[in-house]
């Protein structure tokens, strides 16, 4: 059989022996090749200590990045902490995705390996400073037995390891093998961060170069000989089963090879894509929807308002919030938001490919959000034991949460689809974008009552707030995803009351990019710009008055109000809006200037963006992240919804319906990075939350007209 993958310039330096730094107790055996799309057995030749750097022979240092990288950038930020603390050289670094292990290689954030939540930098800011400086120490103190010269006088700089008495100077590759005998410093020196010489600069990314010529690897790029390619007919309603199939004319399809039923639904293999998706057309299926989700859209919304003012869970309850609605004077503003079901639709849908090898081992490649979870559920449902499958991680376009499901369901049903084969084929299994949008897993739709309460001093004295809708989580009792941002409000309202109610459907649910902030960021910032109107208070003083316990809210609110050059002329015909959101760690003030296009609905024109994320690790990954998060958010907040309509069928199927932002609509954006000495915290998501509420709060004082709904155009309609 022949293994058939995109060759990569990064292979070179994985033959010859070299050094591998990292923190577990034990070391391990992997193969390198194989997370680069290549079968395993690559690498055998290199020294090991332990997980996260290895040194080549021609001195390349390589960081195995236990998150995957999907364009957010941690194998350039990891890399660039290891050389820092490593005095690499950046022409020196490589980075890789680790094998799966959720022990060695866990995000330190939640306990098992996976990406999420904007952690990849936060949970391994420490540990890879410590990996990138025991290295050093330790090629110190090869030098140092090599020329018989105290560790004390040897320096390192730009890669090369000097020792100024004797004139001895080396790379790091020719030190790397007795490097690995060295024993490692239980506590290595860390730098002082004054003294950073790549952190904080706008190094490269080390993906750019593979991504534009074509030679990095996706999920898409791997085929074998004699591959089998293999889809799957869903249902049309969430929650349907399969009742019987008429396969006989799929069956007739060239290429055609095989039908076979699985839990998901009906698999279909052929020896090519195009067989397989026609086979698949002229299935002829009957669905069982007695367990389904049968209502629509609008019905949920009526359901779900109907639950305000009932008993649910309380997150936050401070002062006395009936009262403070029943003072002298009092003036009070009553909303109620909703928030559509949204898909994820990354540019790259589902794949995943799966090879049995001679000994009955399975090596799987797919773009691994969850690696760890998904080898043991591939285990689980081939009946392997967990030794026995490889899942090798490859570079995906994109997720936004996608690949990261708990169970992961997508994992599951293309080992079912494999393990109903005799595994003698390779197998390539798919989704289509079709099968993506309509696929669920959506961030879940909700419903928010808001009121708010003004004293006679023009004060916000009370704060209410109702969310209706899933727990991500599954839970029965409070989901913090579904409230965060509001129970923790900044604002500082003596009187805070917010109530959180869950209910069940058959659609299933799943974390989007910024979570529980895309919905109470956007409810939150509307809501509190409409109050300060209400009493004639400038947006940005306003807000900045109420945050008097906030001091990193309030810079990024100035800092931004300064880019915009606030309270300053606007162009004719338009208005700007302002929002201010704290997630996951990281404080992103934004301003967008919006006028109302030649088809009536919003044009965003520019938007100006202060991010403090604490140490920046590399600027140029921060900038494009928080152009990338405003992007996603203008298109979400501008078109997208997953609406089920009559009966509870999916509407939606791709980009047609489920619209992208275009490249034409795209704002100018300005970014600043507030300077800062505390903790590096995540930008994958916190710049999608303040865009929408920006742009609505703009709309508003545009048309007068506030938003209660989204998205803000008809997607139908454009």
């Amino acid at each position: 059989m022949t293994f058939n993958a995109v060759k990569t310039t990064r292979r070179s330096f994985l033959a010859g022996a070299g050094l591998v730094i990292g923190f577990t107790l034990a070391p391990k055996v992997f193969s390198a090749s194989a997370m680069e799309g290549v079968p395993a057995g690559g690498d055998k030749g290199l020294s090991q200590i332990n997980a996260f750097i290895k040194i080549g022979p021609d001195d390349t240092v390589t960081v195995l990045s236990k998150h995957i990288e999907f364009g957010q950038g941690p194998f350039t930020g990891l890399a660039t902490i290891v050389a820092e603390e490593l005095d690499a050289d950046w022409s020196q670094m490589r980075a890789v995705h680790s094998p799966a292990d959720d022990k060695g290689y866990a995000n330190l954030a939640f306990g098992l390996q996976g990406t999420g939540g904007s952690t990849s930098i936060a949970n391994s800011y420490e540990q890879l400073r410590n990996a990138g400086a025991t290295a050093r120490a330790m090629l110190i103190a090869a030098a140092a037995a090599e020329w018989s010269v105290p560790a004390s006088e040897i320096t390192v700089e730009k890669g090369r390891i000097k020792h100024a008495g004797s004139g001895k100077e080396s790379g790091f590759g020719a030190l790397a093998d007795k490097a690995a005998t060295q024993t490692p410093p239980t506590t290595p020196k860390l730098k002082d961060p004054k003294d950073f010489a790549l952190i904080g600069q706008e190094l490269p990314k080390l993906d750019t170069v593979g991504k534009t010529d074509g030679t990095a690897v996706f999920t898409l790029d791997i085929t074998a000989d004699g591959m089998l390619y293999a889809v799957v007919a869903h249902p049309e309603h969430f929650g349907a089963t399969v009742k019987s199939v008429d396969d006989a004319a799929a069956r007739k399809i060239a290429g055609v090879v095989d039908i076979k039923a699985i839990p998901q639904g009906v698999a279909v293999y052929a020896d090519n894509t195009y067989a397989a998706l026609k086979g698949r057309d002229a299935l002829a299926i009957e669905w069982d929807l007695s367990k389904a989700e049968t209502r629509s859209s609008d019905e949920l919304t009526a359901d779900f308002a109907k639950m305000v003012g009932t008993k649910g869970h309380e997150a936050a309850n401070t002062g006395d919030v009936d009262k403070a609605f029943t003072g002298k004077d009092v003036q009070t503003l009553e909303a109620e938001f909703v928030f559509p079901f949204l898909a994820h639709a990354p540019m790259e849908p589902l794949d995943a490919v799966f090879i049995k090898a001679a000994d009955g081992s399975v090596d799987v490649y797919n773009g691994a959000q969850f690696p760890g979870m998904d080898k043991k559920v591939a285990a689980q449902v081939l009946g392997l034991d967990a030794d026995k499958v490889r899942v090798n991680t490859q570079l995906a376009g994109g997720s936004f949460g996608r690949k990261a499901q708990f169970g992961s369901p997508y994992i599951a049903e293309a080992a079912a689809v494999f393990a109903a084969t005799d595994g003698n084929r390779p197998m390539k299994h798919m989704w289509t974008r079709e099968d993506d949008i309509r696929g669920g897993f959506y961030r879940p739709m909700y419903v928010h009552k808001m009121r708010g309460a003004i004293d006679a001093g023009g004060n916000i004295v009370g704060w209410d707030q109702t969310i209706v809708g899933q727990s991500i989580m599954g839970k029965a009792e409070l989901d913090e995803t579904s409230v965060e941002g509001a129970s923790n409000l900044p604002y500082v309202i003596p009187n805070l009351r917010v109530i959180s109610h869950n209910v069940s459907l058959a659609v299933p649910p799943l974390w989007w990019r910024s979570v529980g902030h895309t919905h109470t960021g956007f409810a939150v910032e509307t809501f509190v710009d409409e109050l300060l109107q209400k009493v004639g208070k400038d947006p940005v003083e306003g807000r900045l008055a109420l945050l008097t316990k906030e001091p990193r809210h309030t810079g990024t609110l100035k800092k931004v109000a300064e880019m915009a050059d606030w309270g300053s002329a606007v162009p004719e015909g338009r208005q700007r809006g302002v929002a201010v959101v704290k997630s996951f760690g990281t404080y992103v003030a934004q301003i967008a200037e919006v006028s109302i296009g030649d088809d009536g609905a919003p044009r965003v024109h520019r938007v100006w963006c202060a991010v403090d994320c604490g140490v920046a690790i590399n600027p140029n990954v921060i900038k494009a992240q928080m152009e990338g998060g405003i992007g996603y958010g203008v298109g979400a907040i501008l078109f997208d919804a997953v609406t089920l309509g009559q009966g509870g069928k999916i509407v939606q199927s791709n980009f047609h319906d489920y619209r992208s932002l275009r490249i034409n609509e795209m704002p100018a954006v300005e970014v600043a990075i507030i300077q800062s000495r505390e903790a590096p915290s995540g930008v994958g998501e916190p710049g999608v939350p303040p865009a929408g509420p920006a742009i609505a709060n703009a709309w508003r004082r545009l048309n007068q007209s506030p938003v209660r709904r989204l998205p803000m155009v008809n997607v139908g309609s454009v």
